[in-house]
């Protein structure tokens, strides 16, 4: 009988060589987004500001996206012998 090492593969895609979780992609997606274009928008319209809001804005909802969705990795240590 074969187990199935990733018993949710089909909510998974992937990107970058790596299985992502769909929700918790768009989820981040779509906070991110939204800081960033905040920031962007409430900056104000002088010219190298809008650029500087909007990444910081970026920044924080990299941070944000980080806190919230957790790494649902499992790493196993064996010796070799």
């Amino acid at each position: 009988m074969q187990h199935n090492k990733q018993p949710h593969s089909q909510e998974n895609i992937e990107v970058w060589a790596d299985l992502v979780n769909i929700k918790d992609l768009l989820l981040a997606l779509v906070i991110t987004s939204a800081l960033t274009l905040s920031a962007y928008f409430i900056a104000p319209n002088e010219e190298p500001k809008p650029l500087y809001y909007g990444l910081v804005g970026a920044l924080i909802g990299f941070i944000i996206s980080s806190i919230i969705i957790k790494p649902k990795r499992k790493f196993e240590t064996t010796e070799d012998k």
